[in-house]
């Protein structure tokens, strides 16, 4: 495997964390009196996916022509 499919991988596990994270903050937000902390729980995932994203995005413009 390599570099750029690991990357993209990543990515995609990482969408998965992020978008179970939101879920779980929903729920328990809708439950009401959350600890402040469970605000703040998906932006670890978010950040991760933010800079995996930009290289995947910036990936065409730097390779080389074929």
């Amino acid at each position: 495997m390599n570099w750029n499919k690991w990357i993209r991988q990543t990515h995609r596990w990482l969408s998965i964390v992020f978008t179970l994270c939101v879920i779980i903050t929903s729920i328990v937000l809708a439950r009401g009196n959350a600890p402040m902390w469970i605000n703040y729980i998906s932006l670890p995932p978010l950040f991760l996916m933010a800079i995996t994203g930009l290289y995947l995005f910036a990936l065409p413009y730097f390779s080389r022509p074929r």
